[in-house]
């Protein structure tokens, strides 16, 4: 449907890309129980439920009405906050806080000064349903819950697939179908009926069309200032489309249901537009002998106050390293990658990785979310605010993360182990994306779904398969070694394998070769090197360190 008159309206990508749980929503996370919830937290204005909902209250609320267990209500509050900022100097001093608190209980009397807002919560929440998997749908063959559902490659023009959270369309298609619900979620108790239904009379506030902001944004025309919902919405020229009353400061709920539907058109800084319209980026080499073309797009950095897009898919068998403007604070995603290191080197705002096998990821800090869906056989190293895994097999994650990583739905063989390498900006890079040394959970993972529940899904590193990792490259800045350290066990670990290096070479000094002793041994060592090199993989990351022929160098950008 075309958009009516000059205002333009879409769905943000971030409420859905990075506030939606990939993950089912808990039994009572549904419209129903979340419209008691909201009239709940109006009649306790006076208690710290609204018009900002304090830590205890939700925890009250959740644990009490909604039958969630205290870590869940957390980790949506927590999610929540992340979301929204605070700004990275706030983030610092939260880390902090929580960092110098010595028992549960100090802990929970620091997270009882946090608040958030009501009604963008309550919409937050709702969000949460992305992920509800339908048995009707399900039927029909529309969807299933299936880990591995095999979803079309990413091409121009091609959807996000089984990926909910980066398909833009979805987030069009959920809120149109949604739209009525969520804004009766924001209306006045006094404007809904005995069964909590809006009437034709309905009015909404103001404040609810703010709130409804964090899901929606747009411009005038084709001004390309992105404006926030609730600016459009007091528009003079809308008002007679909208309902608006600058007397009672309030909107018709049927003329603002019916103006917000008219005005709602696809994102044009989504996933869908970065892939037909987006930069091609040439940093990736295409590899001769393979049917596989590696794509890698960009989303223009229209407007500063809007992450971009970056997409690559089908990096195959080498060594691709940036550290690059166009990664800043950009939304990250990596599709079908194989046997490959890939190195993005700067602050990112969130990064999903997808079918991916046999690769190594080492990335600058993230300012919210990591999310790992069907993967085999990958290492991710990153200072990350969170981490979540779904359908993953055989994977290692060398985390620093101030929240427990979230251990979703199918995965096998997970290995957690520190974080354990450095590059000379990221000490740098993490003070701009708020993201300090402590606290520190990279051991602590969280079994969200009920199909994880058996902790033997994953398994901390053992000490003795522990090795530090050397970034190859060189870049200016002043940090010089691993942010924060390595845990006792894991430094005593290489303390002692360094004692047995030099042990070792003390008994070579000592034996008293000739030099065509010293010769053959040298040889001898060098061939098992190598050997070993090309058994473990090694000899691939080597040969794509070596830069390529000036005629197919990876493109700056």
């Amino acid at each position: 449907m075309a958009a009516a008159g000059p205002v333009r309206l879409w769905v943000r990508t971030e409420p859905f890309l990075v506030g939606a749980l990939p993950a089912p929503p808990p039994a009572r996370l549904t419209p129903h129980y979340l419209r008691k919830a909201a009239a709940y937290a109006r009649a306790r204005a006076d208690q710290g439920c609204f018009p900002r909902l304090r830590w205890p209250s939700w925890r009250h609320i959740a644990c009490g009405k909604l039958q969630l267990s205290r870590e869940i209500a957390w980790l949506y509050f927590e999610l929540f906050r992340g979301l929204l900022g605070p700004a990275p100097p706030l983030r610092l001093r939260w880390a902090d806080a929580e960092a110098a608190c010595a028992s549960a209980e100090e802990l929970e009397r620091e997270r009882s000064k946090l608040s958030v807002d009501t009604l963008q919560f309550l919409l937050f929440l709702y969000v949460q349903q992305l992920h509800k998997v339908s048995l009707r749908r399900s039927l029909l063959g529309d969807e299933w819950p299936s880990p591995r559902t095999k979803s079309p490659s990413l091409g121009a023009g091609k959807s996000a697939g089984g990926n909910k959270n980066w398909n833009d369309q979805e987030h069009l298609a959920f809120v149109q179908s949604h739209l009525l619900d969520m804004l009766e979620l924001l209306l006045e108790p006094e404007q809904l009926s005995a069964s909590s239904h809006s009437s034709c009379s309905s009015l909404v506030s103001f404040e609810a069309v703010c709130a409804l902001g964090f899901l929606l944004e747009g411009t005038v025309s084709s001004s390309g200032t992105v404006r926030p919902l609730h600016e459009l919405a007091l528009r003079q020229s809308c008002h007679g489309h909208n309902g608006y009353s600058k007397v009672s400061r309030t909107f018709s709920l049927p003329k603002l249901e019916s103006w917000l539907r008219s005005s709602l058109t696809a994102n044009p800084l989504g996933m869908s537009v970065c892939l037909k319209a987006g930069k091609k980026l040439a940093w990736a080499q295409q590899v001769e002998g393979t049917t596989r073309r590696a794509k890698i797009a960009c989303s223009a950095r229209v407007v500063p106050e809007v992450s971009p897009m970056v997409i690559m898919s089908q990096v195959y068998r080498q060594t691709l390293a940036k550290s690059s403007d166009t990664l800043l604070r950009a939304h990250v995603r990596i599709h079908r990658c194989n046997e490959s290191f890939i190195y993005l080197l700067s602050p990112l705002r969130s990064v999903t990785i997808e079918k991916c096998r046999n690769s190594t990821f080492v990335l600058g800090p993230v300012e919210t979310s990591v999310h790992v869906q069907s993967c085999d056989n990958i290492k991710v190293i990153v200072v990350c605010h969170r981490l979540s895994l779904s359908s993953t097999t055989g994977c290692t994650f060398h985390t620093l993360t101030p929240t427990q990583p979230l251990i979703l739905s199918g995965n096998q063989a997970v290995s957690f182990a520190p974080f354990h390498t450095h590059y000379p900006m990221l000490e740098d890079h993490m003070a701009q994306v708020g993201l300090a040394t402590l606290p520190n959970y990279w051991d602590s993972p969280m079994l969200v779904c009920r199909d994880s529940g058996d902790t033997g899904v994953f398994r901390l590193l053992p000490p003795s398969d522990f090795y530090t990792f050397v970034i190859p490259f060189e870049m200016e800045g002043d940090t010089t070694e691993t942010p924060g350290g390595l845990p006792q066990e894991y430094q005593e670990a290489l303390r002692q394998r360094e004692q047995e290096v030099q042990a070792w070479q003390r008994v070579v000094k000592e034996a008293g070769l000739t030099r065509d002793q010293r010769r053959q041994f040298q040889m001898l060592v060098e061939n098992k090197f190598y050997e070993w090199l090309v058994q473990t993989g090694n000899r691939q990351q080597l040969d794509s360190l070596v830069p390529p022929a000036v005629g197919s160098k990876q493109a700056a950008g």
